[in-house]
C-alpha cells in the first residue's frame, strides 16, 4: 500500500471502521485468520484486507504475524479488549430483536463429543431442523474442551459433574459410566467380584498421558474406602467406540460411558460387572448443555436446549428409548 493510501486509510471517518475494528476482535479471539475469517463469513483475503486497512487508519502495528501463529500487538490487544463488550452488547441486543421474528432461522454453532454426537445426537436432530426448517446448524464433533466464547460456539454438550460457573448450564439427563465385558471373555477369563481383580484382567483403557493406567472405585453403600487399582490391557484408545467395539469383541473389560453401550446392554453383547461399585474420575454423572452467560439468551439456544432436554429425559439406560 502506498503513502498516498495510508493517507487516505487515517483519515476515514471512524464509523466505516467498525467492521474492521469487530474482525479484529474476532481475530484476536481465533488465533488465525482462517478461523477468523470463517466465524465472520468473509474470505481471507478480505479478512486479511481489513486488519491492513485498519492498520493504516490506526497509524500503529496491530497485529505480529509470523510463519506459525497470529498474535496481536500491544496495541492492537488494547483496542480489541476496550471493544469487545461493546460489540458483545450490541449482537445481544440484535438477537433480541431477531428474536421477534416469526419463524427461527440463522445459524447454530454446536460442539459435542465424537461418541455421543455420533450414536445418541445425529439420530435426533433430523427432527430438529424440520421442526424449525429455517435455523441452520453446524456441529463440531470434538473430545477436547474447546473455548465457547473465543471460537465462535452457541452451545456446547459436556458429560461433567461440575459445569464451569462462568457459563450458562441446563442439565439434560444423568449419565453413568459402567464396567463391561463380553459373556465370551468372561467364560474365558472369569468375573471379578472385587475391584483388586482387575489387575489380573485384560483391560481396554483411556490412555493418560504421563500417568500410569489405573481405575478407581467407591463402594455404593459408603461402606468402603476408594479402591484404586493399576491395570493393563492390549488396547489403549481415547475414544470409546474403539474400546466398545475392542469389548464386544472379547479383548477385555472396558470402562465406558452409557451412552457408548446402550444397545450392547440391552442385546446382552457386553455385561456389567462389580454391582455395588461405581467408578470415579473418569466421566461425569451429568450431561450438560453450556455456553458462555450473557445477559440474554437467544431464542435459537433455547428453542434446541428445550429439544435435547426433551430428547435425552430418560437418560441411556439399557430400558431406556435407544435413539
Amino acid at each position: 500500500m502506498n503513502n498516498e493510501s495510508l493517507r487516505a486509510d487515517a483519515s476515514r471517518p471512524l464509523g466505516s471502521l467498525w467492521a474492521h475494528v469487530h474482525a479484529l476482535t474476532v481475530l484476536g479471539e481465533a488465533g488465525s485468520y482462517t478461523a477468523a475469517a470463517r466465524r465472520l463469513g468473509l474470505s481471507k483475503a478480505a479478512m486479511s484486507l481489513r486488519i491492513s486497512e485498519l492498520e493504516a487508519a490506526a497509524g500503529v502495528p496491530l497485529v505480529r504475524r509470523t510463519t506459525r501463529s497470529v498474535r496481536l500487538t500491544e496495541a492492537g490487544r488494547q483496542l480489541a479488549d476496550s471493544t469487545r463488550p461493546a460489540f458483545a452488547s450490541i449482537a445481544e441486543a440484535f438477537a433480541g430483536v431477531h428474536d421477534l421474528a416469526g419463524q427461527p432461522r440463522g445459524l447454530l454453532r454446536l460442539t459435542a463429543p465424537v461418541a455421543l454426537a455420533r450414536q445418541q445426537l445425529f439420530p435426533r436432530l433430523p427432527a430438529f431442523l424440520q421442526a424449525y426448517p429455517e435455523l441452520r446448524l453446524e456441529l463440531d464433533l470434538s473430545d477436547r474442551l474447546v473455548a465457547l466464547a473465543p471460537e465462535g460456539f452457541d452451545l456446547a454438550l459436556r458429560h461433567t459433574d461440575n459445569p464451569p460457573e462462568t457459563h450458562v448450564a441446563w442439565a439434560l439427563c444423568p449419565t453413568e459410566t459402567l464396567l463391561v465385558a463380553s459373556p465370551g471373555y468372561l467364560a474365558a477369563q472369569g468375573t471379578p467380584t472385587h475391584p483388586t481383580e482387575l489387575a489380573r484382567h485384560r483391560c481396554l483403557f483411556y490412555p493418560r498421558a504421563d500417568e500410569a493406567p489405573g481405575w478407581s472405585f467407591e463402594p455404593e453403600s459408603g461402606g468402603e474406602e476408594r479402591v484404586t487399582v493399576g491395570i493393563a490391557g492390549p488396547l489403549a484408545a481415547n475414544n470409546s467406540e474403539a474400546l466398545r467395539e475392542a469389548a464386544l469383541a472379547g479383548l477385555g473389560i472396558a470402562l465406558l460411558p452409557d451412552f457408548s453401550i446402550q444397545a450392547a446392554l440391552r442385546t446382552g453383547l457386553l455385561t456389567p460387572l462389580l454391582p455395588g461399585w461405581r467408578p470415579v474420575g473418569v466421566f461425569g454423572r451429568h450431561l450438560w448443555a453450556i455456553r458462555p452467560r450473557t445477559a440474554q439468551v437467544p431464542r435459537t439456544v433455547q428453542l434446541l436446549v428445550e429439544f435435547l432436554r426433551h430428547a435425552f429425559q430418560e437418560g441411556f439406560g439399557p430400558d431406556a428409548p435407544v435413539a
